[in-house]
């Protein structure tokens, strides 16, 4: 679980909740035209954006992914892989299919490996497997800061909306209360989605998205030194250089 984004979401909902609760009555803030502005315009935009079948997976994965996504740390990555390489260098390539290994795409290259593909095929099948999977996560990325632009948009509209049936009804005081809560609500509401959910979430895919590409570039360079053989210590020496410098000397100093 991403406590962060949980966290946030859940604390700034609090805020505004609490200063909604004492400013006055709740009920107040409820309109379900606004919500239907928003919330219907932030989407019809979006689906016009992007096909369909994009828009479920992408938010699917990108919801899974900045919410429950755990993060892997390179030198959690190097150790393990040293260790396959010792494995491999003790009992050979088969030796590999009796080990367990927890993250999927190492799984796939250390099965590659154990069934003797060849050293370009495996390169190139892990290169696209890696490209296609960050960009999922980009497509997420996208369409959640789409939605996030789109939102406070609409706002907008839904304030011209209430603004132009206020104005409609100036001889009808009793008309006048609803036109004037569609007309600031939906502002409030797409500002609430874009900033505390949209926007904040598409930010955390994006960060997210670099992170596995430095960890799924670090394990395809892994995969290719088992499958050529190589010692766990060279292993170790040649995939040091995706933790960060001052990460290094202690790595070093672990592992001696």
């Amino acid at each position: 679980m991403d406590l962060a984004t949980i966290i946030g979401i859940i604390f700034g909902a609090f805020v505004v909740g609490l200063a909604i609760f004492l400013g006055g009555e709740i009920g107040a803030f409820v309109d379900v035209p606004s919500v239907l502005i928003v919330v219907g315009g932030a989407s019809a935009a979006t689906l016009v954006r992007f096909p369909l079948a994009n828009v479920a997976s992408a938010l699917i994965l990108g919801g899974k992914t900045a919410f429950t996504h755990r993060r892997i740390e390179p030198h959690d990555l190097i150790n393990e892989i040293a260790e396959l390489a010792d494995v491999a260098r003790k009992q050979g390539p088969l030796g590999l299919e009796g080990v367990e290994v927890d993250h999927e795409f190492l799984a796939k290259g250390v099965q590659y490996i154990a069934d003797g593909y060849d050293h370009d095929f495996i390169r190139e099948s892990l290169e696209r497997e890696r490209d296609l999977m960050l960009e999922r996560l980009q497509d997420g990325q996208r369409i959640f800061k789409a939605i996030g632009d789109a939102a406070p948009a609409f706002g907008m509209i839904g304030t011209l909306v209430g603004l132009v049936a206020m104005l409609a009804n100036m001889d009808d005081p009793s008309k006048i209360g609803p036109s004037m809560a569609i007309a600031l609500l939906t502002t409030l509401y797409g500002a609430i989605i874009a900033n505390l959910v949209c926007l904040p979430v598409a930010d955390k895919l994006e960060l997210k998205s670099k992170i596995e590409d430095v960890n799924l570039t670090l394990i395809l360079d892994g995969v290719m030194q088992l499958r050529d053989s190589k010692s766990p210590n060279l292993v170790k020496e040649m995939l040091i250089s995706y933790l960060p410098e001052k990460g290094r000397a202690a790595f070093a100093e672990a592992s001696a």
